[in-house]
């Protein structure tokens, strides 16, 4: 059996902005681009990276819910920083929306985020 690659797309999540799709599937397995804090109509979140960071989870949860996953089904999380001294406020709210579910995960300070944003994560998932 041949397994294809399909799209997912949501309104309830920012289109992308550049020549990429918001998640693939391949098989049971979901893997999204990495989300910044942009409102589904495009605009950016005003705030603080405690606001960025429930804006991208926000993201995040219409993009898995699309593509038939959720939080629990998460087995792989890259968050990226624009500055390590952020990283207990965005651990916080990250264990808010995984609770006692633990994917792996990979945390790195980067020079230059999209849109100069305070941080972007992606995921991969199962459906």
């Amino acid at each position: 059996m041949t397994k294809s690659i399909d799209i997912v797309s949501t309104t309830f999540a920012p289109q992308a902005i550049g020549p990429y799709s918001q998640a693939v599937t391949f098989g049971e397995l979901v893997l999204t681009s990495g989300q910044i804090p942009l409102t589904s109509d495009g605009s950016l979140v005003e705030g603080g990276i405690e606001e960025q960071t429930h804006q991208v989870f926000q993201n995040l949860k219409a993009v898995l819910e699309a593509a038939g996953s959720s939080f629990d089904r998460v087995l792989k999380a890259t968050v990226f920083l624009q500055d390590m001294k952020q990283f207990a406020q965005v651990n916080a709210i990250y264990e808010t929306y995984f609770g006692t579910h633990k994917p792996a995960r990979s945390t790195v300070e980067v020079a230059r985020l999209p849109k100069d944003v305070f941080v972007e994560i992606e995921l991969i998932a199962t459906k």
